[in-house]
Order: C-alpha cells, then structure tokens, then sequence
C-alpha cells in the first residue's frame, strides 16, 4: 500500500486520506488513465468510486471504457408543451416574467443596486442622478447622431439618451436591440435622461474559473445533416461514424475517437420538406418518416456506449415556434427507440460528466434559427463575420442573457408562466448549428461551439449568399478543454 501512494504521489496526485481504503490496482490504473495529476484534483474516495462505476467491471478486475453509464446524461431545463388558448394578457405575462428575472441579474451591479421605478423618475430634479431597468420599446438615432431609447418596466416608460461623445455607451447602445432588458445610469434633463453607463445582463467575467473534468473524456459537435437533401454527404458521414467506432484513423486519431463519450446533434437532422421554395427539386428521399429510417439505420452504427443527445432544428418536423420539441414519433418512428440516445427540445441545458464530487458541464444547446435576424439588424455582427463567426453572435446573445430578445425575430411560443428563450444559468458550453460553419469562441466560462453541417451547397443556399463548410467535427477533451476540429470532407 505505502508503494501504491508514494508512486501516486511521485506522479504529483493529491491524495485525500479515505482513498486509502479502496486504492487496489484497478484503482491505479483508472487514476492514471483518466486523472491529470498536473489538474490539482484532489483523489477522493468517492472519486474513485464514480470512476470504478464508470469504467471499470470490478469482478473481472478489467478497465471498460465501453460501460454504458445512464446517469451520465442530465436534463437540466427541457421545454414541455403546456396547450392553451392564448389571450393578450398572456403576452403581458410572458413580457413581466422576462423583465423581471433579468431585472434581478442586472440589479446584483453595485452601480444598479438603488434603481427606482420609472414613473418616480418624473419627480427627479434636473440634473439628479437616476439609474433605471426597462424593457427597449423604441430606438431612433437624432439628427445629431446621438441614440434615442424609449424604455418601459411595469409603472410607464421614458426616453432616454447616449450621445455620441461618450465612445464605450455609444457603442454598447449600438448593439442594443428592440424588446432586450437594459439598466442605465444617468441623470434628468428636460423629461428625458441623459445616461451615463450602461448595462446588459451579461455573465460574471471577473475571477472566472474555467471548468475542467477530472476524467479523459471527449464531446463530439455535430448538426445541419439535412439527410434526404441530394447534397447530403452520406459517404462522409458514414466514414465519420466509422472514426467514432474506432475503425478508421492514424494511433492518435482512434485514441481520440476512443475518449468520445458524448455525441451531441443540434438540430436539422433531417432536410425536411416544404422547408423553402423550390426545396422538391434538391430532395433525393421526398418523404420524412423516410429520411428518419434513415436517420435511424446511421445513428444505430454508432458504438452504444456513446450518448448521443439529439435536440431538434427549423428542418426537423416540429413547429417553427421556439422552443420547439422534442422530435415527435409520429415522423421520428424508431429513431426514439435507440437506447443511447437522450431527446430534447430546442432550446435546451444538458448536463454531462458528473462523477463524485465533480458536479459535470451544463452545455446549453440552441439550433439558432434566430440568428439571421441579429447579423441583418445589428452592424458589428455583419461586419465581425456574419454566419462565418456565428460565436460572436452567440456571445452578443449570452450578453443579453436571451436566446432571442426582439419579438420579430423568430416565432416563439407565449408562456405567461415562463420565458423558453431566457439563458437563466451562465453554461460551461454554448452549442449551436444552423451556420453550416464551425466556429467557435471564449467568454468568461463559457465556450462557444457552432457545428459544421454535412450537405454541400444548395441552389437555394447560392441564392442566399451561404457558404456551408461541410464535414467539420469539433472535439473538445473535457479534462484539457482543448478542441480538436476533425475534417471528414475536403
């Protein structure tokens, strides 16, 4: 026993004193496999454990990375329909659920903690400083190239300006869209006020630690296969999943393979049909229960001891309005009965990698149909890159802490319990597809990741000025949190 700790602590491991009582080979080899001892985890007793039930058969004394582990996959926040007739007060509702959990966010600010409501504004000397949290209702920009907002919370509304002379306001008020939560700081004059400073929900960026597991496992991306379509990549795919299964690839490509433990597929799965004009021509198989059986044939290839979690896009036979569902059987048929994979809506928070007292990621997945209307609406993002830097849209909407805050820019369902689209809780990933691009970004803890897509361009795609980078698959080892971007098509 003395042997085992002091080559463990020779290694640099550190140790907890209850490890002693289940530290036996089996042990040694998992720790040393799957533990980094430059990650400064501390070895547990219950570590270990979680790692033993993971990977190993403990009465064969055998190291099995293909142990299925159901537990490893968790719901955080899932959509379910709740059907009822919708009436306008709903909209109020829905509206105030908003205002008010993203009004809590942005009163934790120091600079924010004193904000009155804005009908006691009007009472306010000239000059007096005020800091307010409204909802954007209007936004012009004034002759002199000043912008003007008219913000609302439940007592009334108020205009509100940001000249052009204080450069960081200005900016951020740029990038202010209609219906987003925003707090401001400034100060009366002549019925309007004059701001100061001013605030997006945003995420914690100070003292960020960036998670790491303590376990050698891998996250595959994938989304936009858009199976049926004529441009559909099947040869690639396949040779993909052959990767996966460890059949093809250099000794590092099949080690990599082999420490894929997630499959994640956000949306588009299927071509669908009827989606855009003219859609008939670019179809090789024109029925979707058809695209779905074979949808089901590719994704039951996939070794079984790999969880695949399958959120649905715009293409997939569910309602256009977000969030969406689940995939239904009616048109998904046996694909729901593949037992290694988890269904969730759009959007969605998932939760993968927990073990003993390592509490997972919460990856938050979003197909991001929404996107289009930002990078039309919103200069900087057109002008950063567009669909070909889809992370910075990505990251412009965790600022807002909304999946899509204007009210026309994507059909969404009215909840007058819930906000579907609010990001409540600040995610360790941000995975999105739609751009038929990969890319991907950092901000605060959060990593941003955009799938590539497995069609090649379309007619309708040329017409539309996208360019589709297909056969792209990011990896990202969530013990290093490197990426590494497999290409499986020229």
């Amino acid at each position: 026993m003395k042997e085992k700790i002091k080559s463990l602590m020779d290694k640099g491991y550190l140790l907890d004193p209850d490890v002693l009582d289940i530290l036996d080979n089996n042990s040694l080899k998992l720790i040393c496999a799957h533990i980094n001892p430059l990650s400064e985890t501390i070895l547990t007793k219950g570590l270990i454990s979680a790692l033993k039930e993971k990977y190993c058969d403990i009465e064969e004394g055998r190291i099995d990375t293909n142990i299925k582990d159901n537990c490893s996959v968790k719901i955080v926040e899932d959509y379910e329909d709740d059907v009822k007739k919708v009436e306008v007060h709903d909209f109020v509702e829905h509206y105030k659920i908003r205002y008010n959990f993203l009004r809590k966010i942005l009163q934790t600010r120091l600079e924010l903690s004193d904000t009155i409501s804005i009908n006691r504004v009007f009472g306010k000397m000239e000059r007096e400083k005020v800091s307010l949290i409204g909802l954007v209702l209007s936004k012009d920009i004034t002759k002199n190239n000043n912008i003007l907002l008219e913000i609302e919370d439940p007592s009334g509304s108020i205009k509100v300006l940001i000249t052009s002379n204080k450069e960081e306001n200005y900016r951020k008020a740029q990038d202010v869209v209609l219906d987003e939560v925003i707090g401001i700081v400034g100060s009366m004059g002549n019925g309007i006020v004059f701001v100061n400073e001013l605030f997006f929900p945003d995420v914690p960026l100070n003292n960020v630690k960036i998670k790491k597991s303590p376990v050698d496992e891998s996250v595959a991306i994938i989304s936009d296969l858009h199976l049926g379509s004529k441009n559909f990549l099947e040869d690639e795919f396949i040779k993909f999943i052959n990767w996966l299964n460890g059949e093809t690839g250099t000794f590092e490509q099949k080690k990599v393979a082999k420490s894929v433990k997630y499959l994640f597929v956000v949306g588009d799965i299927i071509a669908g049909v009827g989606v855009y004009p003219g859609q008939e021509e670019e179809l090789k198989i024109i029925d979707i229960k058809d695209q779905f059986k074979r949808v089901t044939e590719l994704f039951g290839m996939v070794r079984e001891d790999i969880e695949i979690i399958i959120s649905p896009g715009n293409h997939d036979s569910v309602r256009l309005a977000e969030p969406q569902p689940k995939l239904d059987k009616k048109y998904a048929g046996n694909l729901l009965d593949l037992p290694n994979i988890t269904f969730v809506s759009n959007p969605s928070v998932v939760n993968v990698g927990a073990c003993g007292g390592f509490l997972g990621f919460d990856i938050l997945l979003y197909h991001g149909f929404g996107f289009s209307y930002y990078i039309d609406k919103v200069d900087r993002l057109r002008i950063e890159g567009g669909y070909d830097k889809v992370d910075t849209t990505m990251k412009f909407l965790l600022q807002k802490r909304h999946l899509s805050p204007s009210h026309t820019s994507t059909l969404f369902i009215v909840d007058p319990k819930r906000d579907g689209l609010v990001i409540k809780k600040v995610p360790d990933f941000f995975m999105c597809g739609h751009a038929h691009k990969f890319s991907m970004g950092q901000y605060g803890k959060t990593t941003f990741l955009s799938g590539s897509c497995w069609e090649t361009k379309t007619k309708y795609q040329l017409k539309g000025g996208h360019n589709p980078v297909p056969g792209r698959v990011p990896i990202i080892n969530l013990k290093t949190r490197d990426v590494k971007l497999m290409k499986f098509y020229d």
